[in-house]
């Protein structure tokens, strides 16, 4: 699904990224350019970032690793 339309930037691209090491807002701003144009993405974005954060998370949590927040 297309995310940011202005940068061309999907889901996927997110979720690449986020496998990469961002965590934030910002860092996906850096390497994709997400909600750096019109700005209208950036609620999804914000909301494909916690999805794929937390998806990572799960694991380690159910293994106990991770402490929830």
């Amino acid at each position: 699904m297309y995310v940011c339309v202005c940068r061309g930037v999907t889901d996927s691209h997110i979720r690449r990224e986020v496998e990469a090491g961002a965590r934030t807002m910002g860092e996906l701003n850096r390497r994709l350019g997400v909600a750096s144009q019109c700005g209208k993405c950036g609620k999804c974005a914000r909301s494909v970032l916690k999805e794929a954060l937390a998806e990572e998370s799960a694991p380690l949590l159910s293994a106990g690793l991770l402490c929830p927040a």
